[in-house]
């Protein structure tokens, strides 16, 4: 697998979906996949830290010129617990759980993550607080996204060998057109 193509194909990918998403400034992006997957894997059977950096690289990237906050999913053996930015954490009230990821306890996209950002700290659960995301490989996200998520196609529908899957979110709508309303 050529880690280039997987840098520009990621970039081509998030640059896509949030320009599609347009999320507001402070908002949550959150990221899921395995790393195994995107080099034609089994989910969970070849972690790569390289392979880790040439994706979140140029999302931190993107999302960082958009001031955007990361969540970064961990995997099943850390019940899908998230990194975030500590800013995050307090700006989300979200509730930080102790551990520090490792490649086959919370993933490659975690681990590495965990290692660049900022003031790295994990979460329980965003609360289905996130307004867009990006699940790599399928490892499934929605549980951490707003109620009224929506699919995105875009013009890739595969980061190296893995499937992508892209969300954005939006308001409940109520009522409609015919809705009648108390007069307050």
């Amino acid at each position: 697998m050529d880690i280039n193509e997987i840098k520009i194909e990621t970039k081509e990918v998030i640059e896509e979906l949030l320009d599609i998403a347009d999320v507001k400034s402070g908002g949550l992006f959150v990221l899921g996949g395995s790393t195994s997957e995107v080099i034609g894997r089994k989910v969970g059977t070849s972690g790569s830290l390289d392979i880790a950096k040439a994706i979140v690289d140029p999302i931190l990237d993107s999302l960082k010129k958009r001031n955007l906050y990361l969540a970064v999913q961990g995997c099943e053996h850390l019940n899908r617990a998230l990194l975030v930015e500590e800013d995050a954490m307090i700006k989300y009230n979200l509730e930080e759980v102790s551990v520090i990821p490792q490649v086959h306890a919370g993933g490659s996209l975690q681990t590495y993550s965990y290692s660049v950002f900022e003031k790295p700290v994990m979460v329980e659960s965003l609360k289905g607080l996130g307004h867009a995301g990006l699940d790599i490989g399928l490892v499934l996200i929605g549980m951490h996204l707003r109620p009224v998520a929506v699919p995105v196609r875009l013009k890739h529908s595969k980061i190296g060998d893995a499937t992508i899957v892209a969300a954005k979110t939006r308001p409940k709508l109520i009522g409609g057109e015919r809705a009648i309303y108390k007069k307050q």
